[in-house]
């Protein structure tokens, strides 16, 4: 079983650095697609297999953050505190 560990905190400096060398890589791809010598459908073909790459990178990191963030300890006990107030939920009870 995982052990859940405390969420790191990312500094500004990296979360910069991180954003810094996303923006080199794209462009600079996007500049590599520009000046290849091929036909302009070809061009058009890697320049949307680049999007598609990027999109679905960003999708592939929020699902892995997401069940992280799922397999937590206080997640768990929020979700067994709710489990606990519905078994005990009788909706036909009146209140007194």
């Amino acid at each position: 079983m995982n052990t859940p560990t405390a969420p790191s905190k990312s500094t500004a400096a990296f979360f910069l650095q991180a954003a810094i060398a996303f923006a080199i890589s794209f462009v600079g791809t996007l500049v590599g697609i520009a000046y290849l010598p091929i036909d302009a459908w070809q061009r058009g073909f890697l320049g949307m297999s680049l999007l598609f790459l990027v999109t679905s990178t960003f999708t592939l990191a929020k699902v892995i953050r997401d069940q992280q963030e799922a397999s937590t300890v206080r997640v768990r006990v929020d979700e067994a505190r709710l489990d606990k107030l519905i078994a005990e939920h009788d909706p036909f009870k009146t209140a007194a």
